[in-house]
């Protein structure tokens, strides 16, 4: 009987590694959109040098770090960095401006046109970082 793979397994084994797919999407987006993302892709990896790039959810590049720092969705008006544990991060530059109203995820919508505040999103994602390494559970000593 053949093993099952999963659909994320697939695509990754036909398309190649994380990264490779996130270099495909942001070519194959062609505009505002995909410059953008790479810029985001960017900072992240100047903020987070040893990041490591995902790609899940059928399409969306992920970025962790000892947990899910963020992802980088495109939609047609907007790319969105949605911080898996948001609600728990100091933003004093107020970089978040989508889903404040939930308990655990925050996001940061970026328009055609917008400029990156580059300082505070690095300081945003290497707070993410922070807190997934001190929120990451501790093996318990026999």
């Amino acid at each position: 009987m053949a093993k099952k793979t999963s659909s994320k397994s697939t695509e990754i084994n036909e398309a190649g590694s994380p990264s490779a797919l996130i270099d495909t999407k942001i070519k194959e987006l062609g505009d505002w959109r995909g410059e953008m993302l790479a810029s985001v892709r960017k900072i992240i990896r100047q903020a987070v040098p040893d990041v490591v790039e995902e790609w899940k959810w059928r399409g969306v590049p992920v970025w962790e770090q000892a947990g899910i720092i963020c992802t980088g969705e495109t939609y047609k008006a907007v790319v969105k960095m949605t911080f898996a544990k948001g609600a728990s991060l100091d933003d004093p530059s107020g970089l978040f401006n989508s889903s404040l109203d939930g308990n655990t995820r925050r996001a940061i919508d970026i328009h055609e046109g917008d400029k990156l505040d580059e300082k505070a999103l690095k300081a945003l994602i290497r707070a993410a970082v922070a807190l997934n390494t001190s929120t990451k559970k501790k093996p318990k000593k026999a």
